[in-house]
């Protein structure tokens, strides 16, 4: 799994922009920037949607105002449901929302789950991280599906 002092690894997440899709290498967009990057089991699901990034939503100022220049979501999904999540959300001015269609950075990370036993198959593990000009400053990860560590709260603390 990740830890601490890790870099993010070069691989291509993706967005849905009025131009198409955006191809988005995270390990080079997170050159020279503090991102807060929010991962989550699935978009649209309970815990997620009603819990998880609205506490995200609720506190970006907050964070954004200790000197993180960004807050990104990431989800094991495709770019079109991401960006209809956002809306669903109101989250498009808070957050960016990032597919990691392919399960490629959440694999890197090892941060992957199997959430077959609930029909979603392979998914990210649910987490918070701050990342520092590309490294793994702070890795709040989840055991399971469960939400206990890595609120906006929690990340706040860690800032």
């Amino acid at each position: 799994m990740a830890k601490e002092g890790d870099k993010l690894p070069s691989v291509i997440l993706r967005k849905l922009s009025t131009d198409g899709i955006d191809s988005i290498d995270i390990s080079e967009y997170a050159q020279d920037k503090k991102l807060v990057i929010v991962a989550v089991p699935g978009a649209f699901t309970p815990t997620c949607s009603i819990n998880h990034v609205p506490g995200f939503i609720e506190k970006a100022e907050e964070i954004l105002s200790k000197g993180v220049d960004e807050i990104i979501c990431i989800s094991v999904t495709n770019p079109w449901v991401m960006d209809a999540w956002a809306k669903n959300l109101n989250a498009e001015d808070k957050i960016t929302m990032l597919s990691d269609g392919n399960c490629e950075l959440t694999d890197a990370l090892d941060l992957s789950m199997d959430g077959s036993m609930v029909g979603l198959g392979k998914v990210s593990s649910r987490y918070a991280t701050i990342v520092e000009n590309g490294t793994i400053q702070n890795l709040l990860a989840e055991k399971g599906g469960a939400f206990e560590v890595s609120s906006a709260e929690q990340i706040l603390e860690k800032l």
